[in-house]
């Protein structure tokens, strides 16, 4: 069996592409958080949450101290930028193929306009339902109270 190690940019890209490291990520622009004031607002364990934890930390993003009891994290956007970097490239790949289907299209509408115009929607009725059917309305009241429990 081959073992390939993985490089830091899929480490950084498998960690953002979770919405709960996303958060923490989020949480930690501000500052310096303890675990447990980032696990609060997710809704699981601790466990599951130091999981995320050990993700973002495997790909560099965040760093953990512990002062006494308290375990605190800091973000360390550095390994971000290759990811940013590796996405930047595909943009202006991107831009270049929608610039050129922008010339064709503006090419095509010059060329040969538009001259179907959709067919005019017959006009609804207003106010009133178009079915002919009617709704029972419902009862004013509710019935008599119901048989109780004798104790």
């Amino acid at each position: 069996m081959v073992h390939f190690k993985e490089s830091q940019l899929d480490l950084v890209f498998a960690a953002l592409a979770d919405s709960t490291r996303r958060s923490v990520l989020r949480q930690l622009e501000v500052g310096s958080r303890s675990v447990s004031e980032l696990a609060q607002p997710h809704g699981m364990s601790l466990t599951g949450f130091m999981k995320h934890l050990a993700v973002l930390e495997a790909a560099g993003l965040i760093a953990r101290s512990k002062e006494g009891r308290v375990v605190s994290c800091e973000l360390d956007a550095a390994p971000m930028q290759e990811a940013a970097m590796w996405m930047a490239r595909y943009e202006r790949f991107w831009a270049e193929k929608l610039d050129a289907l922008g010339r064709y299209l503006y090419h095509q509408e010059e060329v040969s306009p538009w001259k179907e115009s959709l067919p005019p929607q017959p006009k609804k009725p207003r106010g009133r339902s178009a079915s002919a059917a009617t709704t029972a309305s419902r009862p004013k009241k509710s019935g008599a109270r119901g048989p109780t429990r004798k104790r």
